[in-house]
This record gives C-alpha cells, sequence and structure tokens, in this order.
C-alpha cells in the first residue's frame, strides 16, 4: 500500500469506524417527494451495505469485477457504491445524462457484470444503451424498468459479516471522461488515490462532523466523489442531496451547507438571481452604508441559503474575477479550486481568505506543479495521480512525462506570487462554462457531411454549450444569395443540427451553427495549407461574437462578415 495514506484512512476503514463510534449519527438526508426527506444514520448505512454486498458476493462474479452505478445522486447511490467496494469489487459510475451509445461504449469497455439503475430523467433514452442481458438492480427512486429491486435484495439477504477490507493500492473505481477523440477514457483511481487526494483538501477546508454540504453535481464526477463522499467517509458531515432543478433553492435552504462547491455558471446564476430582485445600483449603494451592510449581507446569503456557508468553493472552469469580486462584497469569499479527473480533482486551490482573482492559486501540500518550458503545459506530481486509463497502456504513457509527471492538457503562467493562472488548452479540447469537456472533431466529422458545409469549427470554451462555426460551399454560398435559398438551406442546417444533437451527450450539444460570409483562407490565416482549421485564429476573429450569437436563440445565424 502507498505508505503516504494509513490504513484507517481508507474508505471501507472508514465505514467500520463510524458503524463502531457513531451508529446513531444521521448523515443522509434524502428527498423523497411531495417536501418530505428520509434520514440515514450510520447503522442503516451500513446495515444496507452489508445485505447488498453479500447479495453481490453471492452472484459470483471475480474479484475486481466491474459494477455500474447510473443514476442521479442520491443515498443509495453512495450505499451501492460502498456495497461494491465491500463485495471485492469495482465501481463504474456513468453520468445520468448520457446519450445510449456512450452508455454503451463504457459499458462494453469496462466489462461491467451488473448495473444499478436509480433515479433518473431520462432513462427511456438511455436503456437501449444497456447491453442485453446486463444484470439490473433497481435503486429506490428509480424509474419502472426490469431488475430486481433493492429494497426486496436488503429484505431478503443476511449482511455480510466481519470487516472485509481493501488494500490501499487496490484498483476502486474506474471514471470515464471524454477524450479527444470522443471515445471516453476509463481513469483508473485506487482506495489510496482518493484517501490521499481527500486528506490534501481537509488541509485547507477544515470540515468535521458538525459540516454539513449540498450533493447534486453528478456523483460519478471527481469532484463530487473527492468533496462529498470522501468527506463523508473521513469526516461524518451530513450530507444532504439536492431533489430536482425545480426545488433546488429549497433544496439549499434546507441544508444550509456549511461546505458548497459549485461550477461558475451556478455562482452566475445565484447572482443573477440576486439582481433580478434587488438592482445592481441599489445592493451597491446598500452595501457602501456601514450601519446596513451586514443586515444586507445576511439577508442576500440567506435567501440563497448561504448564510452558514463557510468554505464556498467554484471549479471545473474559470471563474471570472469580477463575479469572485462581487461575493467578496457579500461577505463570501469563493476559493478557485483547479484539478482534473486523472488527478482526484487535486491540484491547486486559491486560499482561504486570500482570493487571487484570475488565478487558481497554488497546489496543495504534497502537490508538485511544473511548466513544461517549451510548451508552457501544466504538470503535476502526487499520490493523488490515476493509476492510468483503464485498457489503453498507450494513452497512459502519454499522459505521463518520461519522469512521471502527469500532462493536464492546460497552459499555465505564474504570476509574481507564484499563483497559477490558466491561459488556455495544449489541444483542441476544451471545457464548456459547466466544466465539460468537448471534444471538437468527432461533432465537426459530422457536421461537413451536409452538402453545403465547406468547413467547420466547434467552440465556446466557457460558454455554456459549444457552438459552430460553419464555412458555406461556393455553390451553396452563391444559391443563398437568394432570399428563398437562403431560408431552404437555414432549414435544412437546422434540420441537420437538430439530427446531431440527438447523438451527442448533453454537454456536448451545439446551441447554434453560425454560417460565416467570410472564406476561410489560407491568405486570411484561418485555414492552413493542408487546409486545417485553425482554432486560435477563429477564436481571435469570432469570439467577441459568441455570447450575442448565443443570446439570440437562433439556431442558425448568419454572420455577414
Amino acid at each position: 500500500m502507498d505508505q503516504t495514506v494509513p490504513a484507517d484512512a481508507l474508505a471501507l476503514q472508514r465505514l467500520y469506524h463510524w458503524e463502531r463510534t457513531a451508529p446513531d449519527r444521521v448523515v443522509l438526508t434524502q428527498p423523497v417527494g411531495g417536501g418530505n426527506v428520509r434520514d440515514f444514520t450510520w447503522r442503516e448505512i451500513v446495515d444496507e451495505t452489508r445485505r447488498m454486498a453479500a447479495y453481490l458476493q453471492g452472484l459470483g462474479f471475480e474479484p475486481g469485477a466491474r459494477v455500474g452505478i447510473l443514476a442521479k445522486n442520491s443515498a443509495h447511490w453512495l450505499i451501492a457504491d460502498f456495497a461494491i467496494w465491500m463485495a471485492g469489487y469495482v465501481s463504474v459510475p456513468l453520468y445520468p445524462t448520457l446519450a445510449a451509445g456512450t452508455v454503451r461504449q463504457i459499458l462494453d469497455h469496462s466489462e461491467a457484470r451488473l448495473l444499478f439503475v436509480g433515479k433518473l430523467d431520462g432513462w427511456g433514452e438511455m436503456k437501449p444503451g444497456v447491453p442485453e442481458g446486463l444484470p439490473i438492480v433497481r435503486l429506490p427512486l428509480s424509474p419502472a424498468t426490469e431488475g430486481v429491486a433493492w429494497d426486496d435484495v436488503v429484505a431478503r439477504t443476511q449482511p455480510l459479516q466481519g470487516e472485509p477490507v481493501r488494500d490501499g493500492n487496490e484498483l476502486a473505481t474506474i471514471m470515464y471522461t471524454s477524450g479527444t477523440t470522443g471515445m471516453p477514457k476509463g481513469v483508473m483511481h485506487s482506495f489510496a488515490t482518493f484517501a490521499w487526494s481527500f486528506a490534501a483538501v481537509q488541509k485547507r477546508l477544515g470540515s468535521d462532523h458538525r459540516s454539513r454540504i449540498l450533493s447534486y453535481l453528478p456523483l460519478s464526477h471527481v469532484a463530487e466523489r473527492t468533496i462529498v463522499e470522501h468527506c463523508l467517509l473521513a469526516t461524518s458531515l451530513h450530507v444532504y442531496f439536492a431533489d430536482s432543478l425545480e426545488t433546488f433553492a429549497d433544496d439549499l435552504r434546507r441544508a444550509r451547507p456549511t461546505v458548497f462547491f459549485s461550477v461558475p455558471r451556478l455562482w452566475v446564476k445565484f447572482q443573477q438571481g440576486v439582481l433580478a430582485k434587488m438592482p445592481a445600483q441599489k445592493l451597491d449603494r446598500l452595501l457602501s452604508i456601514p450601519i446596513v451592510n451586514r443586515v444586507i449581507r445576511k439577508k442576500v446569503l440567506g435567501a440563497l441559503g448561504l448564510d452558514q456557508c463557510q468554505f464556498a468553493a467554484g471549479g471545473a472552469a474559470p471563474m471570472p474575477p469580477d463575479l469572485l469580486r462581487w461575493y467578496a462584497r457579500l461577505g463570501l469569499n469563493v476559493i478557485e479550486v483547479y484539478g482534473m479527473t486523472e488527478n482526484c480533482g487535486v491540484s491547486h486551490s486559491t486560499l482561504p481568505g486570500k482570493q487571487r482573482p484570475g488565478t487558481v492559486g497554488y497546489p496543495y501540500d504534497g502537490v508538485q506543479s511544473r511548466l513544461d518550458p517549451d510548451t508552457d503545459e501544466i504538470q503535476v506530481k502526487s499520490p493523488g495521480n490515476m493509476l492510468g486509463y483503464y485498457k489503453e497502456p498507450e494513452q497512459t504513457r502519454n499522459t505521463f512525462t518520461a519522469d512521471g509527471w502527469l500532462r493536464t492538457g492546460d497552459k499555465g503562467v505564474l504570476d509574481a506570487e507564484g499563483g497559477l493562472r490558466i491561459s488556455g488548452r495544449v489541444k483542441d479540447i476544451f471545457k464548456t462554462g459547466k466544466g465539460k469537456y468537448v471534444a471538437p472533431a468527432p461533432i465537426e466529422d459530422k457536421l461537413v457531411m451536409h452538402t453545403a458545409v465547406e468547413a467547420c469549427c466547434v467552440t465556446g470554451a466557457n460558454l455554456g454549450q459549444p457552438l459552430a462555426l460553419v464555412m458555406l460551399n461556393m455553390e451553396a454560398a452563391r444559391r443563398a444569395i437568394d432570399a428563398a435559398e437562403r431560408q431552404a438551406l437555414e432549414a435544412s442546417l437546422a434540420s441537420h443540427l437538430e439530427s446531431i444533437n440527438a447523438l451527442l451527450d448533453p454537454h456536448e450539444r451545439l446551441d447554434c451553427l453560425v454560417v460565416v460570409s467570410q472564406p476561410w483562407t489560407v491568405e486570411s490565416g484561418l485555414i492552413t495549407p493542408t487546409f486545417k482549421v485553425r482554432r486560435n485564429r477563429i477564436e481571435d476573429v469570432y469570439a467577441a461574437h459568441y455570447e450575442r450569437w448565443v443570446v439570440g436563440r437562433r439556431k442558425v445565424v448568419w454572420h455577414e462578415n
């Protein structure tokens, strides 16, 4: 086992610790509909874990067999994960919004032996991706489908006895993340990489059993696995779950979290909600009055459910500096964090009480960071780095340098105080404002199948959704001069866009197609001599228009110059 991680810090050992020392402490609160909730104590959690683990073992899978979890966040998502580990298996979480084709890719590639299906909004669209004959266990709150019910299994199965544990170096989970080819890559993490990574975060977080957190970002994402699941195991904090988008504000006020993590787009939505009720000028005026200042801060943060928040963080995409300053005026200093699935999401963060807008701060204790002298790529080394990509030894080799540093693919620069600023991507893959990676090439391959399209470029780093710029071929451009022909072409392109979006995962779907009138030529620098689109140059020319195009809500936009 990794000598930097004591055995009693590993996941299963922590589970047994709380079973022995705090069996009646309520640590999970799950909405069950109609405004009602169900609380879970450690005794209940471990009892159900033991019963499901015994059931899984009884199926006779080989040690280390992969078991999938396809569900939105819930108490039973976590309990299913614990049961997989206790049974001696490896969990494979799937995002609860994937297209059927991606579901099939992941389940086939991982050779999953069973799938837990839980609370989902679009099961009908995802179900065709589940291989025929794959056993299914339905978690509470799951849609109606075939398979055995969790509650039935728990009711008829005796709990697994003793305290079976897993070595720190054993594979705990495979988390699939999009690669530049569009084929998800299975990031392998051990029990030790997770335990070490949360311990590094905890030195800055400082949470304990009195802390509260709201779980709403997908548990299939590395941030939620580290900050929610492993924080729960390490500290026994209280985890509240969000019910739905419609109830999110109420869920947040119910939890009144002391720890809250979100992506920039949601921090922006919170701000917009506040300013919709109180214009910015009025809020600024009230915050500038010493006597009133404290009352207004408390009122605004209380309405958001964040008045008890002691540690607020933003990550997965850059946080706008002005947004950080706005929250700071309200008395909420939002920490900016930086990491990726390949290093358990634990690389850099700004320091509590010391904002550095525009930077992601400094490495966590135990994380080494450097910039490649030739490309400015950020490279990191830590005990939290992944074991590698599942079944992809060549991709694994290419992701690490010869001397063992993880290549992040991000470009960076250091400020005068050593703070790290992300300056872009080394390669073409980009992140949306929701923190999701988009690989443009596979989408572009579909776009150019339209007979009118000569070239295209999928872009949109830090937007809510990507968009595509398309250049028409000469014949289509000539015909588009006529109004009727243009209208027909617009309808055809809109239909093409709709058919492509139906094949993509939600975070990849294009907001709009922008038809450009300026030809992309070698002379203009927009394409190379071998007719490849120069993405950086496209950004230089068109990026200033992105927000306007998206706000317009048209599926096909004509850009005349």
